[in-house]
């Protein structure tokens, strides 16, 4: 309960103080940052996808601003030999002001992918947005099969009729590429499921469903149940490497990724930088409240 009060106060105090929280999970605020936690992660053996930090943005310009920030991103990782591929957020394209210009600027985005022989992983936000991620989703699949994802949210009580919708959607044989994690954003009980190990047991669902029907999946989670379930689920059903890795976010259970690349399986670190760390900040304190009491500690007691 402590952590919970604290979680909920700490964005609320100065921005040095959450930096204090912040550095572990953003790689930092410039594009140099984000290259040189690339080139480190490369070296270990593991891949990585690129976050330009920001979202739900207030106006056009912003987001014409956004894309081309993306598209001198793909440009710079790519020609210095990155080994990944790269995240974005609709609504950092203007999706709640007009879903015809997000589509437009987002298409730019994979358009300068595909061109580069790259990916884009279109992230999913919270219910307000799926609907509208989902249809863009679709159209730009058609599109560009090899050259675009999407992620799916296994608390979302829809998920699993959205991947059953999904399921016969194939372009050229190539198979849909998702991103399986559980998800964070908070939502009301009529849309998500709350109990803990109801999230789990929907999560090992939506896997065994992906796996079934060909669906490449990145096993998006920090959870070492899940990881371990993961790979019984792999084993039983003797699925391919090539059909699945293992993601992370930047910063979060360095060990337990660190075990899973040593096994041999691929695993995939989600970057973020830039200057909007603050917002995915917030996000992660109220995911992980118990990180709150580290941060105060931090700020009276050495070592």
């Amino acid at each position: 309960m402590l952590n919970k009060l604290l979680a909920n106060a700490l964005p609320y105090m100065p921005k040095k103080l959450i930096w204090i929280f912040s550095k572990r999970y953003i790689a930092g605020e410039t594009i140099e940052d984000g290259l040189k936690a690339c080139r480190e992660l490369n070296a270990q053996g593991i891949e990585v996808t690129v976050d330009l930090l920001g979202e739900f943005i207030s106006t056009i310009e912003q987001a014409e601003e956004n894309r081309d920030k993306y598209i001198t991103i793909i440009d710079r990782f790519i020609s210095e030999g990155i080994v990944g591929n790269f995240s974005v957020k609709p609504t950092m394209f203007g999706l709640l002001i007009d879903k015809d210009i997000c589509y437009a600027n987002i298409e730019a985005v994979i358009k300068k992918a595909a061109a580069m022989n790259s990916f884009i992983r279109i992230d999913m936000e919270d219910s307000q947005c799926v609907d509208t991620e989902l249809e863009m989703y679709k159209k730009l699949q058609q599109k560009y099969p090899a050259n675009v994802g999407l992620v799916v949210q296994a608390y979302l009580r829809r998920t699993k009729n959205d991947l059953t919708a999904l399921a016969d959607v194939h372009t050229n044989g190539t198979p849909l590429n998702f991103r399986l994690c559980k998800g964070i954003y908070i939502e009301p009980k009529h849309i998500a499921f709350k109990a803990f190990e109801e999230v789990r047991e929907h999560y090992l669902d939506d896997l065994r469903f992906m796996l079934d029907h060909n669906m490449y999946v990145g096993i998006a989670t920090h959870d070492r149940y899940l990881v371990d379930k993961a790979r019984e689920i792999i084993k039983e059903k003797n699925i391919d490497k090539s059909k699945y890795e293992f993601q992370m976010l930047y910063g979060v259970t360095p060990e337990l990724r660190s075990s899973i690349a040593k096994q041999g399986y691929k695993m995939r670190v989600y970057v973020p930088f830039g200057k909007d760390w603050f917002g995915y900040s917030t996000r992660r304190l109220k995911e992980n409240p118990q990180m709150a009491s580290h941060i105060v500690k931090a700020l009276f007691f050495r070592g």
